[in-house]
């Protein structure tokens, strides 16, 4: 049995400390609403539907399709408010602050159906109170969101790593490297996630019910990654036997690729130990045997060519030029002859002009979100890394991913 204190590394011992308090208030809790065949029986749990979950997995208030509920109704109303907000930001504020935008740029005699200079932008809009309520109002209900979901994952984390630890030897392979050299760019606080993705032990928990929110209701069940996995491209010979998804994060995109493929090898890798041990957890709940692993997808570890596949789903905006380079040179080695290489990201080919609204969303996003790569990878030209690092591209298609960027890449035979 791998201990979680080891796997963690110091950086549990942080968060643990931190939460001490929260964990306190929580303690007297538990027994209402886990019993005593919750996790630390660790005995097998079976629904109400009778469907037997491995030892230790915890589910107290059942499920809506494959997406565990949160375990209070209390937690669960206040995210679903902070969603339908979100969602009224995203749609109907955001649509006036646009208005008003445009407004503004006729106030100054500028074209509002042409690209105007981003510093430009930025200068007109920066101090409008409407674009500035809209961007206010988001960022505060993505931060409220993080603090409801931290207060509970992380005030109860001792449920939560028993709940992983319980399951660590079950399913498909789960290897975690607690003294992983992790660079810089992976340690950022990305949608500012306490923690990001590498610190909170509880960070695949944060990550899957927090994402969640920003999909707004249209990913509760993995749908889009669902989707994406059934319209992914194959090689030509039609052989899919192993799968690599990179920057896998809680393992969403390569579950479905296993769903689709289920004879295949799958393995999910990334940087951050806590998301691939989750990501292990759900994938055990759903009898996918898939294998995740803590590496760096510039050193994946892997022999040379050996997958059919490799992919990454919204990966290589979050990571830094240098590491993009490498990453496409890495996949190059490890992917066969007549394999593809089919990273989805957002499109940076044949864009339409931006609006003045849209420049100004972008770098409140990048400013303020903790986006910090997504400008370098819109002006990276990543086509031409691709085929810079040996890859035959196609940019026509499949589309895996509606409205983002084809990267069809083949390795030559």
């Amino acid at each position: 049995m791998i201990k979680r204190r080891t796997i963690l590394g110091a950086g549990a011992g942080a968060v643990l400390a931190s939460g001490a308090g929260l964990a306190s208030q929580a303690n007297a809790q538990d027994m209402n609403r886990w019993g005593t065949d919750g996790p630390s029986g660790l005995g097998q749990r079976t629904d109400t539907e009778g469907e037997v979950y491995p030892p230790g997995t915890l589910a107290p208030r059942g499920r809506f399709g494959r997406m565990e509920r949160l375990p209070t109704l209390e937690l669960e109303s206040r995210q679903n408010f902070l969603r339908s907000f979100r969602t009224w930001v995203n749609m109907s504020l955001s649509a006036k602050a646009a208005e008003r935008s445009n407004q503004v740029l006729r106030e100054n005699d500028l074209p509002i159906d042409a690209e105007i200079p981003e510093a430009r932008a930025l200068e007109l809009l920066m101090n409008e109170p409407l674009p500035q309520t809209a961007s206010r109002a988001w960022l505060s209900s993505q931060q409220l969101m993080w603090n409801g979901l931290r207060e509970e994952f992380e005030g109860r984390v001792e449920k939560y790593l028993g709940e992983m630890e319980a399951v660590d030897n079950y399913g498909g392979i789960l290897e975690l490297n607690p003294e992983l050299d992790i660079p810089k760019y992976a340690r950022h606080e990305i949608h500012i996630m306490p923690g990001g993705y590498v610190e909170s032990p509880v960070a695949g928990h944060l990550y899957h019910y927090g994402t969640n929110g920003f999909y707004m209701g249209r990913n509760d069940n993995d749908e889009i990654h669902i989707g994406a996995a059934r319209r992914m491209a194959i090689p030509a010979d039609g052989k899919v036997k192993r799968i690599l998804d990179l920057g896998t994060g809680v393992g969403q995109f390569a579950m479905a690729l296993k769903e689709r493929f289920p004879d295949a090898e799958v393995w999910g890798i990334d940087a951050g130990g806590p998301m691939v041990r989750y990501a292990h957890l759900v994938s055990t709940e759903r009898k996918l045997e898939v294998n995740f692993a803590q590496r760096m997808a510039e050193d994946t570890k892997f022999p040379d060519n050996y997958f059919d596949l490799v992919t990454s789903y919204i990966m290589f905006h979050e990571v830094d030029p240098e590491a993009t380079r490498k990453i496409m040179h890495e996949a190059y080695r490890i992917t066969r002859p007549g394999g593809v290489f089919y990273p989805i990201d957002f499109n940076t080919l044949d864009n339409p002009p931006r609006t003045a609204y849209q420049q100004y969303r972008s770098y409140m996003d990048h400013r303020w979100n903790c986006e910090p790569w997504t400008p370098k990878w819109r002006a990276c030209n990543p086509q031409q890394l691709i085929r810079d690092a040996g890859f035959d591209l196609n940019t026509e298609g499949p589309v895996a991913l509606p409205r983002f960027g084809v990267l069809n890449a083949t390795k030559p035979a």
